[in-house]
């Protein structure tokens, strides 16, 4: 497993929360999603064989936020 911390901008509340744990919880690989609203940011741990880093990172840029 491997774990990552990304920053992402344009998350304030709980629908953001929900929206980018659920979306990216769906992807095949994906261990744990956790959302920080107060410092920005979303870590993931994910099995880098079935999924890579860019996947993770389009996922949330497709639910409108952006990732640094």
């Amino acid at each position: 497993m491997e774990k990552n911390t990304l920053n992402v901008k344009g998350m304030s509340c709980g629908h953001c929360i929900k929206t980018i744990e659920g979306s990216v919880g769906k992807l095949s690989g994906v261990n744990s999603v956790k959302v920080n609203l107060d410092s920005g940011t979303v870590e993931v741990e994910f099995n880098p064989n079935d999924v890579n880093l860019d996947s993770i990172k389009e996922t949330i840029d497709d639910q409108g936020y952006d990732v640094q």
